[in-house]
């Protein structure tokens, strides 16, 4: 079903919270957001946030804890935010991040909104069809260490209730009538814009936010980010193999964040592009029509709610073709596995060395393999503490 288009901007002086949810286009929106940050304000906009996308902020915000390793974030993260918005004055601002779909109490959810201005904020949410979301999602866990293979971690979401297992994560993100209902609570429904995002309309995402904060059209463009790219079937194995032998080996976590994350797989993300050749991660058909299902039942609900939603529902409960399983296992390429293992060396070499006393020790052949790895994990580790 058609719905709801956007006639008239929101009202000047609105403070628009962009909750996500994850892999609904956030990233694009905040890249383009971030990118006319200085164009914007000729035009009565504010994007108050002092990176593209204020991560620690939101986690504070909401009481989540950080990605496997990273740094904890604070109510400083958080303060600085908000001073940023209220400095906006009675001008409109704009502010996106899709860890605030991760608030789950209204308690939380009423500080957020009153924090920011109360009756001035304005809720936005962004929808996909799980369908699209299942996939991406499940590579974003193995990204943040996630051990389980793509068929059991389905097998878990959408069949062994409670289905909060491994990643409990999931439905508070992604059962989107349950989010939309929580945020509505907080501030009523004539507050709250759902949008359902059409992948066939690549910039229609941006157009949207252009509308809804009064912008020229065309001031918001894509940015080029291959660092947010999705990673490919081999790829996503090759890590969950690693995720494996990392966990298995008692290494720290803040070792992993440092290496693996933040190093060998952004630089293979930005140094690879996927090609045709490569085996993307298809969804089995049972659970492509179990997703289907959830998104119709999410779709009348949300409709029930009263808030205005642009796009076409229907969408969300699509059941699209599922491509040809490829068979036999997926083969990561020679360059790829090297552009990972370069940026692991990477992140260690900008680490700086200290040159101190030799210790009595046992020789290497001394030592067992699983306990030399642990030991180079923790060394590796002080190394990257002392920059």
């Amino acid at each position: 079903m058609e719905t709801d288009c956007i006639k008239e901007p929101l009202p000047s002086g609105t403070r628009l919270l962009h909750i996500g949810p994850h892999k609904t286009g956030t990233t694009a929106i905040q890249g383009a957001l971030f990118a006319a940050k200085d164009a914007m304000p000729a035009h009565g906009v504010d994007f108050p946030a002092h990176s593209r996308h204020p991560m620690e902020a939101a986690l504070a915000a909401c009481a989540r804890p950080a990605m496997m390793g990273d740094t904890v974030p604070t109510d400083k993260h958080w303060t600085r935010l908000l001073d940023a918005v209220h400095s906006t004055g009675e001008r409109t601002s704009v502010i996106s991040s899709e860890f605030f779909a991760d608030a789950e109490d209204d308690e939380t959810i009423a500080r957020i909104v009153e924090q920011l201005g109360g009756e001035r904020v304005h809720i936005l949410v962004t929808l996909r069809p799980l369908a699209k979301i299942m996939p991406s999602q499940w590579q974003q866990y193995v990204q943040n260490g996630l051990r389980m293979g793509y068929d059991n971690w389905l097998e878990h979401m959408l069949r062994k209730a409670p289905y909060e297992q491994p990643n409990p994560s999931f439905w508070r993100r992604h059962r989107h009538d349950r989010l939309v209902e929580r945020w509505t609570r907080a501030v009523g429904p004539e507050r709250v814009t759902v949008v359902v995002v059409d992948d066939s309309d690549r910039d229609g995402l941006l157009r949207t936010f252009e509308a809804l904060l009064g912008l020229p059209a065309n001031l918001l463009r894509p940015v080029p980010d291959a660092a947010n790219r999705s990673l490919t079937l081999a790829e996503t194995e090759m890590l969950r193999k690693l995720n494996v032998e990392f966990r298995g080996n008692g290494l720290p976590d803040e070792l992993y964040s440092k290496l693996v994350r933040n190093g060998a797989v952004m630089h293979m993300k930005n140094a690879c592009s996927p090609t045709p050749q490569d085996v993307k991660i298809t969804t089995p058909r049972w659970a492509i029509e179990a997703a289907g299902a959830i998104g119709a039942e999410m779709a009348g609900t949300i409709a029930a709610t009263g808030v205005r939603v642009v796009g076409d529902t229907a969408l969300l409960s699509a059941v699209p073709e599922t491509a040809e399983k490829a068979s036999g296992a997926p083969r990561i390429a020679p360059e790829v596995a090297a552009q990972a293992l370069y940026g692991a060396l990477a992140a260690v070499a900008a680490a700086p060395v200290r040159h101190t006393a030799p210790a009595k020790a046992r020789t290497v052949h001394q030592t067992s393999s699983k306990e030399l790895v642990r030991v180079l994990g923790h060394r590796c580790l002080k190394k990257l503490r002392r920059r």
